[in-house]
């Protein structure tokens, strides 16, 4: 079985910064990639950054600039490092691991989400 533990939420102020990590654990053999979404109060959960195993990113507009995502693959663990951060930043965010398992099953795996809340 295959977790993700999601770290470094909280409160900050606009302007402010966090860096959220994601460790995996578990029976993974290879992973694909390693995605943040966030979903806001009453509205769709969204794909916030991606990053490949080989490194590759792709950023939603509305972060790009501003959020950095990184994988360090001998940890299993991606980060996100958030600067500038706007109230409408505010939402919960979960880690997202797609991959493979043992015996070359697929993995798409949620973490729990960590709420971020950017409030003066």
């Amino acid at each position: 079985q295959v977790q993700l533990v999601e770290s470094g939420g909280g409160l900050v102020q606009p302007g402010g910064s966090l860096r959220l990590s994601c460790a995996a654990s578990g029976s993974i053999f290879r992973i694909a990639a390693m995605c943040w979404y966030r979903q806001a109060p009453g509205k769709q959960r969204e794909l916030v950054a991606a990053i490949s195993s080989g490194g590759s990113t792709n950023y939603a507009d509305s972060v790009k600039g501003r959020f950095t995502v990184s994988i360090d693959n001998a940890k299993n663990t991606v980060y996100l490092q958030m600067n500038s951060l706007k109230p409408e930043d505010t939402a919960v965010y979960y880690c997202n691991l797609r991959g493979y398992g043992l015996g070359n099953r697929w993995l798409d795996v949620w973490g729990q989400g960590t709420l971020v809340t950017v409030s003066s």
